[in-house]
């Protein structure tokens, strides 16, 4: 009968370590910023599909923006940066409504996210989201950054804009050139001349925008393109590498409002 009691207690200390209610690992707000692939759910390895990447989680601790990809779409939503230390409301995210051949993941990571309560941090860099029990559900891993900024440097043509093609064979075909030493930003937006400066955010190293954009006056027979264009670029919030090849901007509720190719 000892032996048992002794058992139970062991077993009591073992959950109270490993649980998020645990102060030993304690995180602050700062400390869940950033891209974290979701590695596990619910005590089982998240195995991508061949070809595919792992679903993934951000967290921008400024604005309290949550985005990502939960197997086959996108994922957007916000959180409460003033809430207490270590605790977290994922119950209310959205995500794009494409179908995939393999939805099971998908749905898993979005049913077990609507669950996250709190968050604590856990050996080897690694951060556990947990539910009101407590207990991890989800294991995160941070992302290593598929594209960097300093990847952007160059020319590149404007293939899509406001989430329809451009078409070929204009006279001016829109395009942007990134100058990354000087943060600066020179193209053209199918008719005109544009011409800015490149924003980033220290705390999100996906992070671009482009304030205070200046163009040329010239008025061209259909200036709709045109219109698309500098609406994206103005709409910019963040890059990042497209699966297809590319690089997507994307706005503030992480929708792809851009597609760039190399020149």
């Amino acid at each position: 009968m000892k032996k048992v009691f002794v058992s139970i207690c062991m077993a009591a200390v073992l959950v109270g370590l490993s649980s998020c209610a645990s102060t030993k690992n304690a995180a602050t707000l700062s400390s869940i910023g950033g891209e974290w692939n979701i590695i596990e759910i619910n005590g089982s390895a998240v195995v991508p599909a061949p070809g595919q990447e792992f679903p993934f989680i951000g967290f921008d601790t400024k604005t309290g923006k949550v985005y990502g990809n939960s197997g086959c779409n996108r994922l957007m939503g916000t959180f409460d940066v003033n809430a207490k230390p270590g605790t977290i409301d994922l119950g209310a995210l959205g995500s794009t409504r494409m179908m995939c051949p393999d939805m099971t993941l998908e749905r898993n990571v979005l049913s077990t996210l609507g669950q996250v309560k709190k968050y604590k941090k856990l050996g080897k860099g690694d951060m556990a989201l947990c539910g009101s029990s407590n207990r991890p559900i989800i294991v995160l891993q941070k992302k290593e950054v598929s594209v960097k900024l300093s990847d952007l440097n160059g020319k590149w043509m404007i293939s899509e804009a406001g989430g329809e093609a451009i078409p070929d064979g204009m006279e001016k075909q829109p395009f942007v050139e990134f100058n990354i030493p000087e943060m600066r930003l020179h193209g053209n937006a199918g008719c005109n001349i544009i011409n800015g400066a490149i924003q980033t955010d220290g705390t999100n190293p996906t992070s671009i925008s482009f304030p205070q954009l200046i163009s040329t006056m010239t008025t061209c027979p259909d200036m709709a393109v045109e219109g698309r264009v500098t609406k994206a670029l103005n709409e910019a919030q963040s890059f990042g590498k497209l699966a297809g090849g590319g690089i997507g901007l994307y706005n503030a509720d992480n929708t792809l409002v851009m597609v760039l190719v190399k020149n």
